[in-house]
């Protein structure tokens, strides 16, 4: 359906929505300083928790997920570093050359995010940000209308999605760890561990990523504005800096070989600098870690995907498509950059999950949804209960360490399995992303646009989601 002036109905809808939010939303650190108040003043009035004990639960808060927080870290880091490789981004280039409308190319841009956030959220987040970035410089040579907010939310849309039920979610991941589930991890009633293949690898996890990747490409192929609404790269990225190389993710392709192929011209030909540049050294401490990792899956099957393993295999990766160390210690450097919001958001967070399971008030929230749940509503609950946390606490495995073993209590109780809890859980924490700017950071960072100027689409792929996970979480059988 369309409307007098040819736009349709969601189109329009759409860019009323990234109106309102791009004039009210605040920037992310300032969005968690509300948040923290918000949850302090819930902690008041719905918990037995005084003001001067809220505040100690705020403390001890900050520094209860340091160890998760550096998991976290690499994760995003190891990420930027492979999607940041000369070669892979000349590819983003290229497959940027294929769609020919704006529509096509939020649509393409969203599909490429989502699916690589199956393999690695930090990869999908990094690479959707430069696809995003490489799309609207190739659309504003062609002279496609594009609107560059919308892709950047299409480059986002592997960490709203669909990144939780993929083999480096965190909940499904700290399963398969035989230590998350001991004496004392709120785990004890699990008489074993439950291998990704009950969760990430399981058909049901598999149906649902697949119907999800085609139906939000669609949303995003209809949101898409179109003439004036339709705003360009060179509204938010100085036209003068769009052709720069390297760390700004505007790497052209002529350049893409030589930084990799060769040590750099001004290199000292003395003992130690050969050091650093040797492909040998690199390569053969490469091989090593990948080898190491392959024992462990010959060993162990798919009970080798833990957190642990995703980012060693991730790390070892990257230094083997790199090789020379002191090139890949570079874009390490370069790495850092984009995870500098994440290092001085995360404690802010873990002072809000601080609060809300120190004070009972994560549990209360749990408990309350859980209990109003059949056999059969179970997983469109376990779902809302993962969304609903995540807006307070953008952590999935944070979260999943407080509220998981109510989560899987009530899963028993009813006779779901704990694979298909596991992953309607997953499902709502990756969903309410869209909502919260936390890991955008990193994305806002190389695409230059606003929280404010994109989080509007976000929330309008947010709301169209939810009626189609609702039915596909009742629907799709485990």
């Amino acid at each position: 359906m369309a409307t007098s002036d040819g736009a349709g109905v969601i189109e329009r809808l759409g860019f009323r929505i990234s109106q309102v939010v791009e004039r009210w939303m605040p920037s992310p650190f300032v969005f968690a300083i509300l948040l923290t108040y918000l949850v302090y003043g819930a902690g008041l009035v719905a918990t037995d928790s005084g003001p001067v004990e809220l505040l100690e639960f705020w403390y001890g808060g900050f520094w209860a997920f340091l160890g998760f927080s550096m998991q976290m870290v690499l994760i995003l880091m190891t990420g930027f570093v492979i999607a940041y490789h000369p070669r892979i981004n000349a590819i983003l280039q290229r497959l940027a050359e294929i769609p020919n409308s704006g529509a096509q190319a939020a649509a393409f841009v969203g599909f490429i995010s989502m699916s690589l956030a199956w393999v690695h959220w930090g990869f999908s987040l990094i690479m959707g940000a430069i696809f995003a970035r490489e799309m609207g410089k190739v659309a504003h040579r062609k002279g496609i209308d594009v609107h560059y907010p919308l892709l950047a939310v299409a480059g986002y849309m592997g960490l709203g999605l669909t990144w939780h039920w993929g083999i480096s979610g965190s909940a499904p991941l700290q399963l398969t760890d035989a230590n998350n589930i001991g004496e004392g991890t709120g785990f004890e009633f699990l008489a074993s561990t439950v291998p990704a293949a009950e969760t990430i690898f399981h058909p049901y996890a598999l149906t649902l990523t697949a119907l999800s990747i085609v139906f939000a490409s669609a949303v995003l192929y209809v949101l898409a504005p179109s003439g004036d609404r339709a705003k360009g790269i060179t509204h938010y990225v100085d036209e003068a800096e769009l052709f720069e190389t390297a760390s700004d993710g505007g790497t052209d392709a002529a350049d893409a070989a030589d930084p990799v192929d060769e040590p750099p011209a001004d290199v000292a030909d003395v003992p130690a600098e050969r050091m650093n540049n040797s492909r040998l050294l690199g390569g053969l401490i490469a091989l090593s870690g990948v080898a190491i990792l392959g024992f462990q899956f010959l060993g162990q099957g798919l009970g080798a995907f833990t957190l642990n393993a995703v980012n060693f295999g991730f790390l070892f990766a990257g230094l083997l498509i790199y090789q020379r160390p002191a090139y890949y210690r570079d874009r390490f450097n370069d790495a850092a950059g984009a995870a500098a919001g994440i290092v001085l958001l995360f404690p802010f967070f873990a002072g809000i999950q601080g609060i809300m399971a120190s004070s009972g008030l994560a549990l209360l929230l749990a408990e309350t949804l859980l209990d109003v749940s059949t056999a059969a509503t179970y997983p469109v609950i376990a779902w809302i209960v993962g969304a609903v946390a995540n807006l307070f606490v953008p952590s999935g495995g944070g979260e999943w360490l407080v509220i998981g073993p109510s989560v899987l209590q009530a899963a028993e109780g009813l006779g779901v399995p704990y694979g298909q809890a596991t992953i309607a859980y997953a499902v709502g924490d990756a969903h309410t992303n869209l909502l919260n700017p936390f890991w955008a950071l990193p994305l806002l960072a190389i695409t230059n646009v606003k929280a404010r100027e994109m989080f509007g689409y976000a929330i309008a792929m947010l709301i169209a989601l939810i009626p189609f996970l609702a039915i596909a979480l009742y629907a799709v059988p485990y």
